[in-house]
């Protein structure tokens, strides 16, 4: 088989532009494809839709160019998280994480999708050896010993010496590999939003976690805005996003608070439904699965975009050092590296993830108490607390070399 490109990515989000940029700017050629027409998406007004970058996936958006292309992105300075009852107020005992604890700096960044993907498209662009092929989709995909032949909704046929599902929770190119998944749903929705505030949020970011859901307040650039991540049972969260705004606010404001002050609507409303799904595998014969095609899990603390870029990284790194090495960057033994670097990480986050949202998504009195002295143990002992901040920031763990701003 003559390849048409040595990598062909399906899926164009952000994980997959991230990697045919690392990927290409090592010397391979990248074929993306992308459902959705690319420039209507970067050009996109303020909707508030954010992603909560951790410092290594900002050093990976270093080493890729592609952090000086963005417009805005808000540190996030500290990071608050309590229990609590809506119209109670949080519980007196909370965990705080404080960048001024770390030496590399915030713990992270708060990034507007639109300004992302513009940054990303434009990265692409620029770059050699790789195309992006915009509104077309993968439907069939045949592996052969040498490489694997996909065939687009146009009946355009590539052959790549790898194939890599970046398409999402319903990954199509999983499915046609066999590759079966694991999973189940929460019975809860993310109503998702930005909210203008009265008060400057200085960078904090709070998590509140309330017997339906947890609400994620996290910090835009300007001072004045947030996008909020607000989980509800399915039934409830129907009903608030059926309401006009007035409405939407009436019952926003007892979870929300004032600490902020007078907070309004800002940006549209969304809604989208919660849930576990884990691939048995990340990899088959000629196939890698990278980002929510590997692992969708709850958005509790903001990390599904991290673990993305995480897979980015290892396999990045593994693809490039097989093609230093005169290997076959498609080959079993190469895909089994990445999957032996990501998935036991992947799959113990993803679960830690979902035993957190079940230890707090109840009103049981003694979990609450003792998940409240849980929370304030670990806010009063230094050392542990930094631990955790590192974790958060990404900073833990056998990092590819993306993960710490070098280019694989």
């Amino acid at each position: 088989m003559t390849p048409d490109t040595d990598i062909l990515i399906a899926g164009g989000g952000l994980n997959g532009p991230a990697l045919a940029l690392a990927l290409a700017q090592a010397g391979l050629s990248v074929i993306v494809v992308d459902s959705r027409p690319a420039p209507a998406r970067a050009e996109a007004g303020f909707d508030g839709r954010a992603y909560a970058l951790a410092l290594a996936s900002q050093r990976l958006l270093l080493a890729t160019g592609v952090w000086p292309r963005i417009a805005a992105a808000q540190p996030i300075l500290k990071i608050k998280a309590s229990d609590g009852i809506a119209g109670q107020g949080p519980s007196p005992l909370f965990l705080g994480f404080d960048s001024a604890e770390l030496e590399e700096g915030p713990m992270g960044y708060m990034v507007e999708d639109r300004h992302l993907y513009a940054a990303f498209l434009q990265a692409m662009q620029e770059t050699a050896g790789i195309t992006l092929l915009s509104g077309e989709t993968v439907i069939a995909q045949e592996v052969g010993p040498q490489g694997v032949t996909a065939t687009l909704a146009s009946g355009k046929t590539i052959a790549a010496r790898l194939l890599v599902g970046c398409d999402g929770r319903q990954s199509g190119v999983a499915a046609r590999a066999g590759i079966k998944r694991t999973g189940w749903g929460y019975g809860q929705t993310a109503l998702v939003t930005a909210i203008h505030h009265e008060k400057n949020h200085e960078g904090t970011a709070h998590q509140f976690f309330m017997p339906a859901g947890p609400l994620a307040i996290l910090p835009l650039a300007g001072g004045h805005h947030s996008s909020i991540v607000w989980s509800e049972r399915d039934t409830t969260a129907a009903a608030i996003q059926a309401l006009d705004d007035a409405g939407y606010l009436e019952v926003l404001r007892p979870r929300f608070g004032d600490f902020l002050g007078e907070i309004s609507l800002a940006g549209a409303r969304f809604t989208y439904p919660l849930n576990l799904t884990l691939a048995n595998s990340f990899v088959a014969p000629r196939v890698a699965l990278v980002g929510d095609a590997a692992h969708g899990v709850h958005p509790i603390a903001g990390q599904g975009l991290n673990l993305g870029l995480r897979d980015v990284a290892a396999l990045a790194q593994v693809v490039v050092e097989a093609q230093r090495r005169g290997e076959d960057i498609g080959s079993g033994v190469t895909l089994d590296a990445y999957q032996r670097w990501r998935r036991f990480d992947s799959t113990a986050l993803a679960l830690g993830m979902d035993s957190v949202n079940r230890l707090f998504s109840n009103t049981n009195p003694v979990l609450r108490v003792g998940r409240d002295i849980g929370l304030g143990l670990v806010n009063a002992l230094p050392g542990l607390r930094r631990g955790f901040m590192r974790q958060a920031a990404g900073l833990t763990g056998d990092l590819p070399k993306l993960l710490t701003g070098q280019r694989p």
